[in-house]
């Protein structure tokens, strides 16, 4: 089944949150999920904890030399895998790119998150190389206004594009609802209406992503039948 990285040597690119928001979106819906959490300091082992019922599961701890045979069992027994890849470029980050069959690369609207974007579509290429195969990879644009595009935005994205960059349309938005999975560890369903403010457009927000997440792996899996 399908194993989705989650990657960008940057810090602060949306990368755990993305993460979060499309395996328990996923899992909400009746998918089997496993999220690998690879990051340091562990964000979603640390929301796991927490008194959420969302069926997501979440492996941590995993070492360099234990990311494939990990994500190889999982993806045997899971319908996704997702893994939230460290911020740096590691052995670890290449093994699991190169175990990958999409590669999330989340990035805000900025010329530093663009640079670092470009990183990470360097590392996805790199692998390619040394596989002898495509390994597919989309930006997705994280904390981005729900009602407007701004010029930044507009100018980074047309960069993107005219470097030949695959970009999903749709972007994961600014909410404060995303920021509040890690505060009180629970899937966005879950969210206590009178403690966060407009939990519908969030969780509309999230379905959106996963749906292109969902087309963009259908596509793929075509090209290759094919």
């Amino acid at each position: 089944m399908p194993v989705i990285s989650i990657a960008n040597p940057k810090g602060g690119a949306g990368k755990s949150t993305t993460a979060l928001v499309l395996g328990t979106t996923f899992a909400s819906k009746g998918a089997s999920v496993t999220i690998v959490d690879c990051d340091p300091n562990q964000p979603i082992k640390t929301w796991a904890t927490g008194p959420s019922r969302n069926p997501v599961n979440v492996l941590s701890d995993v070492t360099e030399s234990r990311i494939v045979p990990v994500i190889d069992a999982e993806r045997a027994e899971r319908q996704f895998v997702f893994v939230d890849l460290e911020g740096t470029a590691s052995r670890m980050v290449s093994r699991a790119i190169a175990r990958s069959d999409l590669v999330i690369i989340p990035m805000q609207a900025s010329a530093v998150d663009a640079a670092q974007a470009a990183r990470a579509v360097g590392l996805v290429r790199e692998e390619e190389q040394v596989l002898g195969r495509s390994i597919p990879l989309r930006v997705l644009f994280t904390r981005t206004s729900p009602q407007l595009q701004t010029r930044n935005e507009k100018l980074i994205m047309d960069e993107l594009k005219a470097s030949g960059v695959p970009l999903f349309n749709t972007h994961l938005n600014q909410r404060t609802a995303f920021q509040s999975l890690f505060t009180y560890k629970v899937a966005l369903e879950e969210l206590d209406p009178d403690v966060v403010n407009g939990i519908e457009a969030p969780v509309s927000n999230a379905s959106r992503v996963a749906a292109v997440v969902i087309e963009a792996i259908k596509t793929l899996n075509q090209k290759v039948a094919a």
